[in-house]
């Protein structure tokens, strides 16, 4: 008779979770900071124009 042992991973996944939360929290703050600064309307206008340029509009 073969036997397997069984690990009670439940910790585990919560532990992951709480990582992948703070993670996202994290990502969300930095975008923020970065888009409501003077970067953001930078790159926001780069892109504008760039898609502009390639529609043959701008």
């Amino acid at each position: 008779m073969h036997r397997t042992l069984r690990r009670d991973e439940r910790g585990i996944t919560t532990a992951e979770y709480a990582v992948g939360t703070a993670a996202g929290a994290g990502l969300a703050g930095l975008l923020y900071k970065m888009l409501t600064g003077g970067f953001g309307d930078k790159l926001l206008k780069l892109l504008y124009d760039h898609v502009l340029g390639l529609l043959g509009i701008g």
